[in-house]
């Protein structure tokens, strides 16, 4: 659908111009003249997007769904909640955000259709409101919103501030050794060189490590520091074999409990479940549980036939879906899930924190050993 800009003339001589949606620009006029509308102006306009195109943040998300569901409920219309929202936002992002929406809401657009243009919104908040708008719950279906994406925004942090604690010893474990091997151990080599004493099997072994981080030190944090910026901003991601059990679980967890909140939202399942498959980063999978549901099975056989999915997840769906409470037995999924990842999230703080101790007490330990032995030697030599 391509929105249509128009100056026509009514039955009473009055100019009047506004937008409208349309396949095309004969479609629009043919509308407008069974209106009583003479046009004397018809343009297609572009759609108007967010100021970088990138989507929200899922903390943006949260404050769109609980604000927006506020005023709509205290009684304020769609375009005056949109207005207030525009003044009193802090974020730049979002507020280009509510300027766009509120224009193309006057222009006689739907909030979801508007939404869409954007590019900037997730594609279940999207299917959640146009659901809202049909069935009239909009105000229910944006609190469900906002207590589903806070839900999702708690779980991520919970995920980093789990990695912050060895994260932080790596790099500072990571300092020590570097300060050692590029100031520490330059000083010994030229002492031992002065006196012709020959270096211990540790020690040569530390200067061959000390020439290789003066060499590649450099080239090699500008690597890491490329690296992280594009898994910061999402290009690469990083798959470590020992968190595929976690990631999956908290993938389950994410997609079942937006399908929760699409199902009860009178949303499809079919449709529902395209929605939420960007989720799951195996998401070609959930192209097969559609494709199987489209052909007439039910979603715990679906679930079934694709044959990647836990049995525990398939036998609560089979009984939601035998009790006709499909939406309750997708987020009980939701909850088990979560639950699970929680308790491997521990387990694997709890032994992830000794071994990086281990590892990197044995390294600065070799580093001191290797230091000391030459000193050791030296003073003998002395004597």
């Amino acid at each position: 659908m391509t929105t249509y800009r128009y100056s026509a003339y009514d039955s009473e001589g009055k100019l009047k111009r506004g937008r409208v949606d349309g396949a095309s620009s004969e479609s629009v006029l043919r509308e407008l003249s069974l209106q009583g509308l003479v046009v004397v102006e018809i343009v297609a306009e572009e759609k108007k997007r967010a100021a970088s195109g990138r989507p929200l943040s899922l903390a943006s998300h949260v404050l769109f769904c609980k604000s927006l569901s506020a005023y709509l409920k205290s009684g304020l219309p769609v375009t005056e909640a949109l207005e207030m929202l525009r003044r009193q936002t802090p974020d730049k992002r979002l507020g280009e955000a509510y300027s766009a929406l509120l224009e193309a809401v006057q222009g006689g657009r739907r909030l979801g259709t508007a939404m869409r243009d954007q590019g900037v919104f997730r594609e279940g908040l999207i299917g959640m409101v146009e659901s809202g708008e049909t069935s009239g719950s909009l105000v229910e279906i944006l609190l469900k919103g906002a207590q589903v994406y806070r839900s999702e925004l708690q779980l991520r942090r919970k995920v980093q501030s789990a990695l912050v604690y060895p994260a932080v010893m790596v790099v500072v474990g990571l300092g020590v050794i570097a300060f050692l091997l590029t100031y520490v151990v330059p000083r010994l080599t030229a002492l031992f060189s002065d006196i012709g004493q020959a270096l211990p099997m540790p020690t040569r072994v530390l200067l061959a490590l000390s020439a290789a981080a003066k060499t590649l030190g450099l080239p090699l944090l500008v690597a890491l520091l490329i690296l992280a910026l594009l898994v910061y901003r999402g290009k690469v991601r990083l798959r470590l074999p020992f968190l595929k059990g976690l990631r999956e679980r908290v993938a389950l967890s994410l997609v079942f409990s937006h399908l929760s909140t699409l199902v009860s939202s009178g949303i499809p399942l079919v449709q529902a479940i395209q929605m939420t498959a960007p989720m799951d980063g195996k998401r070609e999978r959930w192209k097969d549980v559609a494709q199987s549901v489209r052909e007439g099975y039910r979603f715990a056989q679906a679930l079934e036939r694709e044959g990647s999915f836990p049995d525990d997840v398939v036998y609560v769906v089979r009984v939601g879906e035998m009790g006709s409470e499909l939406p309750d037995a997708l987020e009980r999924v939701a909850e088990n899930s979560w639950e699970t990842a929680e308790s491997q999230m521990e387990r694997l703080a709890s032994l992830v924190e000794p071994l990086l101790i281990l590892f990197l007490g044995s390294a600065v330990g070799f580093v001191v050993v290797a230091i000391l032995l030459p000193i050791f030697d030296l003073s003998g030599l002395v004597q």
